[in-house]
């Protein structure tokens, strides 16, 4: 019998609607919203089932929003199935749905830190400053080059933020920079695609967002994990409560190595994975990691029958 991963996605994967069949489907996740709602201060529900996308879109509201959803997803494989993974791993805020979902730390401490670090990061550089883009069909060495070449052109910051797959990563850095590397992708045919984010994320330009969370976090009680996380800053196993503090104030300007986590899970024996919360975008990326790994996205209560095959 294989292993299995349970993985929660980030940013980029919410939508208007996401949560609304699960919230619908059980006492249990509709306590969780409504514990949301009150541990915000707004109706968290009403902005994930009505709207306005801007506003979901804004990472204080994003970032809580897919935590709670995946949060209920795996509040409903937990109490119809039982199944329980052999290991957990979350692409950037993800991480605090599978600490969370690995008994780090409640559910409720879950949404109300990562409402924090939406604030955080979207106040740590100002409107304008800094930009994010996915640059596709290029080896990680290459755009590890694009960047250092763009930062030292136009004397800014430059980076890689996300290591999704091996012909798909996202950049963050100052905007001037990460435009030019667009440039510089494209003179060696690749493909540079500006992102809409309101800040640049898992870059060096993340340092007062990483200072205030590091705050945070210090007060947090973070228990040892009942499975281990595949932390995104080391794609290595975590579990101590002491190391996921670390990695979560780590994470804030180190990039995601996404791709390596999955690595290293496939090279822990994993050979079913599901995605939890809203979305397919890690399924997307694990097609093009490892096709050959059975994949289950649970987004509604009707998927569960997928988990039975």
């Amino acid at each position: 019998m294989g292993k299995i991963a349970f993985l929660f996605p980030g940013q980029g994967s919410q939508s208007v609607g996401m949560g609304r069949e699960l919230y619908e489907a059980d006492a249990k996740i509709a306590a969780l919203f409504d514990e949301a709602d009150a541990l915000l201060g707004f109706s968290l529900r009403q902005l994930m089932f009505d709207g306005p996308e801007e506003s979901l879109r804004l990472t204080e509201n994003a970032q809580p929003a897919l935590v709670l959803t995946g949060l209920a997803a795996w509040l409903l494989v937990n109490d119809r199935t039982g199944l329980k993974p052999d290991y957990v791993a979350g692409h950037s805020l993800g991480e605090y749905a599978a600490i969370a979902a690995a008994g780090g730390f409640s559910a409720a401490d879950a949404i109300r830190l990562v409402r924090t670090r939406g604030e955080a990061m979207r106040s740590a550089v100002p409107p304008g400053v800094g930009g994010m883009a996915a640059i596709l069909n290029l080896d990680p060495v290459e755009v590890e080059r694009i960047c250092r070449v763009a930062a030292e052109e136009t004397d800014g910051i430059c980076s890689p933020a996300n290591y999704n797959t091996s012909g798909q990563l996202v950049i963050s850095g100052h905007l001037p920079a990460v435009e030019r590397a667009i440039v510089l992708a494209k003179a060696v045919k690749g493909r540079g695609l500006p992102l809409p984010v309101a800040a640049p994320f898992h870059c060096a330009l993340m340092v007062k967002a990483a200072e205030t969370m590091a705050s945070v976090l210090a007060d947090q009680t973070i228990r040892d994990l009942d499975m281990p996380l595949i932390a995104n800053v080391t794609a290595d196993e975590i579990r101590s409560g002491a190391a996921i503090r670390d990695s979560l104030v780590e994470q804030i300007t180190a990039p995601v190595r996404w791709e390596a986590s999955m690595q290293r899970l496939l090279a822990l024996g994993v050979d079913t994975f599901v995605e939890l919360g809203t979305g397919q975008v890690l399924a997307g990326m694990m097609k093009r990691i490892d096709k050959s790994v059975r994949m289950v996205t649970i987004n509604t209560p009707a998927d569960l029958e997928k988990l039975e095959r």
